[in-house]
């Protein structure tokens, strides 16, 4: 399975480690350049203590902990020339209204820096295919990139449960949320928008999404830059659709959000959603929603 993983993702590269050298004396340094075998990539630049995590050896981790706990190899990719790989194994899936949300543990690691082996929750809206990377964090669920990392299977599996305990808190969110009118409010939701300094649900949403400054407002355009402009436009419009379709409730206004953030922002959608702004605006959203209504 896991070679048919790495096929289907195009992860069935290797990396090496080049030292570099001075351009003018040729002397070798303390750096090493982290280079595709294909292809000649770079992908990143280390000190000499760094030790690339392989594809492949990813992989035997990851079926390792798929046996272990039970949870199938989904899919993978990359992120740009290779400096991010990630691999998804299934977790479990959870109907809300009419939707079906799945749930995937989603495996990162790069040969950038920017991450070590780090475990995060995703789930994927069936209805519109939307995603929402609920938390995914270089968290205590992450290995550093050491000669004995195959070691450490035992505590990552740990850590793996810490992030399928979150799950369990994020799709009873969901279901929670589906539960909730926005059209029609409660006393306690206004009164906890109000504490807020906001009118409504949408207002606040919008505004974290957006994260205006003090002096910009939705109820005056003119305070927006054309670029806010332009995208509280479509966020409203994928907003409207699904609080229709999904009957007027909290869920709908969140599923606006991430439909916008699926389908409409530029680049790959998964990159910005794991390490872009809106993603992390839109974990930030999702966990002020649940404040709100705990």
């Amino acid at each position: 399975m896991q070679n048919a993983i790495l096929e289907q993702a195009k992860l069935n590269w290797a990396v090496k480690a080049e030292r570099l050298v001075t351009a003018e004396s040729n002397i070798e340094t303390d750096s090493i350049a982290i280079v595709r075998t294909d292809n000649n990539a770079i992908l990143g630049v280390h000190g000499k203590g760094y030790h690339p995590l392989q594809n492949l050896e990813m992989m035997e981790i990851l079926d390792r902990i798929s046996g272990k706990m039970d949870l199938p190899l989904h899919k993978g990719g990359f992120f740009g020339e290779g400096q991010k790989v990630y691999v998804q194994l299934k977790t479990k899936d959870q109907s809300v209204g009419t939707d079906l949300v799945k749930g995937y543990l989603t495996c990162v690691n790069s040969f950038d820096g920017s991450t070590s082996l780090a475990f995060g929750h995703s789930n994927l809206t069936i209805s519109c295919q939307n995603t929402f990377f609920a938390n995914y964090r270089e968290m205590a669920n992450k290995v550093r990139h050491t000669q004995k990392m195959h070691e450490r299977i035992d505590l990552i599996c740990m850590q793996i449960e810490d992030v399928l305990r979150a799950e369990e808190k994020i799709f009873e969110q969901i279901v929670k949320m589906d539960s909730i009118s926005i059209n029609e409010p409660s006393a306690v939701l206004l009164k906890s928008l109000k504490a807020k300094g906001f009118a409504s649900v949408k207002d606040l949403a919008l505004t974290r999404i957006l994260n205006l400054e003090k002096e910009e407002r939705l109820a005056d355009l003119s305070t927006l830059s054309t670029r806010k402009k332009n995208i509280l436009s479509d966020l409203e419009v994928n907003i409207m659709g699904e609080v229709q379709d999904k009957g007027g409730n909290l869920w709908g206004l969140f599923s606006g959000i991430t439909k916008y953030t699926t389908h409409q922002l530029k680049g790959d959608s998964n990159e910005n959603k794991l390490f872009g702004v809106y993603g992390r605006r839109e974990r930030e959203v999702f966990a002020e929603l649940g404040q709100l209504i705990s």
